[in-house]
């Protein structure tokens, strides 16, 4: 070991005690159980439903209530300690608006007692260091005592009844009570894995990014949804338009205009004047959720739909003739109209168009942008640029995400591996280079980063930056995986068999353990022991789909969080959790309203692998690392004791 580095380590543990110390430390942590990590997918920005599932950690902290009180407290008293952890404002405002309880003080010191017989349950897997750093600065020395309280010292429980007398009669009950409760919901879920797609489809992205930037332990495989916000705050506009364009086809303006302060007044004004005289019907939004401080109109969003969709549709055009090598001439569209005959070419047939009012298009151009549309994307090019909470949130992707991650013997990604339908790994070729399997996406999240960081007047950028497009719908885009993305053919024919988009030959191929043994091992992991653990297609169960596939060795856990796909899926999603005993499925209902807090459904929890003997730090990739930091330390005792580094001894 090199001397230099040994010098350094001598900083942090100047003598022989301190580093056994440390080593003795290291040796009990890598003891202790294993850590529960939480895996999620396809969060389309279901801000409500997401955070409830955080906060609940997915139905865990209802199993911990259950083990404690069962034979304490019924079911309705269950529930309800249950969802005050969940929310605790909101209960403690219901408890206290409607009187559920003759005397409030009763309650609230019996309620501490019962969350503390809680949070030790949930922190016994920790050590005491790591819980206290996890407690609130102005509580934490209270609920440090209150956790290791020893009930058989008479002179102790009174030293504990005082506490808690003098915490109610402060009048700081409910403000002790909310930090027990944010405390368990902070230990339950050890590490959170996020498979890709934060973005588009629901309400507020932004709340959930917010949630994910504050959370403890947290890292994030982009999907190709979360790539094209990604794209377009790196300056690409065929993706500020694709955003735009997404978020009023589902009414989310809210977290544009105040999630994100992009400024939509241009281009209310710009589709105002251009489409007056169109009624834009086939451009109407999707009405899942409301507006809370951004109400549009709907013939209005229907015109400003179309606008940005015209745009993006010129935009991707752009980019497809500054890259013949992407080979998707065919999907430049606007190309291919016939404005006179009002029909279109896509894949060598002709179809009629559904709406032939295009008065921004010029056919001897039509790729052009008109001097009304040149001008308003530099506004909302501007918008981009300027928004500070949405540059917070991408750095945050870019700082604690990737292409993949291999994570305790799981590889986690969005979409699938690229493959040919003989079985092999399908490659993408960039600037004479093939690149497929784990290269390819090594090599994709250093596109991914050059397009965000390199600066716009290097050579380099702009092929990067259209590069963020093609990862968002390019029929080798490990993000994507399909044959087209067929917005257009949606928009304007309606002959439904051009709607199809086929999917890469991996979903078929992935069902298979074969298949995906071989993946495992391209990423350097042993299939007797791994499993992909993907998203990006939901799982339709009332169709009789499982996301358990590949004799155990795929889990695809997009089960439908988004309320755009609850009515193919016929739940509300899934979480992956993995804790020291075993794999198992939470099958999520349907998110019910704030009002219902006190009688909310609890997820269906599925065992669907227990381990052969209870999993330990040291079995994790954090035991690994620990395991190297005590050989470090035993090779500074070494030289310390040899006399090659001094002591310092005070």
């Amino acid at each position: 070991m090199e001397q230099k580095y040994l010098q350094l380590l001598a900083k942090e543990y100047p003598t022989i005690q301190a580093a056994c110390s440390e080593i003795v430390n290291l040796n009990a942590i890598r003891q202790l159980p294993k850590g529960t990590e939480y895996f999620f997918s396809d969060l389309h920005g279901e801000y409500e439903a997401f955070l409830h599932l955080l906060k609940s950690a997915s139905g865990v902290i209802r199993a911990k209530i259950k083990q404690i009180f069962d034979n304490t407290l019924s079911e309705a008293e269950q529930n309800q300690l249950a969802n005050l952890i969940y929310e605790p404002e909101s209960v403690l405002n219901c408890v206290e608006l409607f009187g559920h309880h003759d005397s409030m003080e009763d309650w609230k010191r019996l309620t501490i007692y019962r969350l503390v017989l809680v949070c030790k349950e949930v922190s016994s897997k920790y050590t005491r260091s790591k819980v206290r750093k996890k407690m609130p600065p102005a509580f934490a020395y209270i609920i440090d005592e209150l956790l290791h309280v020893n009930y058989d010292d008479g002179n102790k429980k009174v030293y504990y009844n005082e506490i808690i007398r003098s915490i109610i009669e402060i009048d700081g009950g409910d403000k002790f009570i909310i930090a027990l409760c944010k405390l368990i919901q902070n230990l339950v879920v050890d590490n959170l894995h996020i498979i890709g797609d934060i973005f588009d489809r629901g309400p507020r992205a932004d709340i959930i990014m917010n949630a994910l930037v504050s959370f403890h332990d947290v890292d994030v495989q982009w999907g190709n949804h979360d790539i094209s916000w990604m794209g377009a705050a790196s300056g690409n506009r065929a993706l500020m338009a694709n955003v735009v364009r997404m978020a009023i086809s589902y009414n989310n303006f809210d977290v544009l205009e105040d999630g994100y302060g992009i400024n939509l007044r241009p281009l209310s004004a710009f589709a105002a004047e251009v489409y007056r005289e169109d009624s834009c019907e086939r451009f109407l939004p999707h009405i899942l959720d409301e507006n809370e401080f951004d109400t549009v109109d709907g013939d209005l969003a229907a015109k400003m739909h179309k606008a940005m969709a015209v745009i993006q549709f010129k935009l991707e055009g752009q980019i497809l003739e500054r890259h013949p090598e992407y080979r998707m001439a065919d999907r430049s569209l606007l190309k291919e109209v016939d404005f006179g005959a009002g029909t279109v070419k896509v894949d060598g047939q002709i179809y009629p168009m559904l709406d032939t009012s295009f008065p921004t298009v010029d056919p001897a151009g039509p790729l052009k942008l008109s001097r009304g549309e040149e001008d308003l994307m530099n506004a909302i090019s501007a918008s981009f640029d300027h928004s500070e909470v949405l540059h917070r949130h991408i750095k945050f992707l870019y700082s604690h995400g990737g292409m993949y991650k291999c994570a305790n013997s799981n590889l986690l990604y969005h979409g699938c591996i690229p493959m040919t339908a003989d079985g092999n790994f399908d490659t993408i070729e960039f600037d004479g280079q093939k690149y497929s399997g784990k290269g390819l996406l090594d090599f994709l999240n250093g596109q991914v980063r050059a397009a965000y960081f390199l600066p716009k007047e290097s050579p380099w950028w702009q092929d990067a930056s259209d590069f963020m497009w093609y990862l968002w719908c390019g029929p080798k885009s490990p993000l994507f995986g399909k044959s087209k993305l067929s917005a257009f053919e949606h928009y304007f024919i309606e002959d439904e068999a051009v709607h199809k988009e086929i999917l890469n030959p991996y979903y078929k191929l992935s069902q298979s353990e074969e298949a995906c043994c071989r993946i495992l091992e391209e990423f350097g992991l042993d299939p007797e022991h791994s499993h992909i653990i993907n998203g990006h297609m939901p799982v339709k169960i009332k169709d009789g789909e499982s996301p358990v596939k590949a004799n155990g060795r795929l889990f695809i856990i997009d089960g439908g969080i988004s309320k755009a796909y609850q009515s193919k899926t016929g739940i509300a999603g899934y979480t992956l959790i993995f804790n020291s005993h075993h794999l198992a499925l939470a099958e999520h209902k349907n998110y019910m309203n704030q009002e219902q807090a006190l009688r909310r459904d609890t997820p269906e929890v599925k065992i669907v692998e227990r381990m052969r003997s209870r999993l330990r730090v040291a079995d994790t990739d954090i035991g690994a690392a620990l395991a190297a930091q005590i050989e470090d330390l035993k090779a500074l005792v070494a030289a310390y004791k040899e006399g090659e580094i001094k002591e310092k001894i005070e």
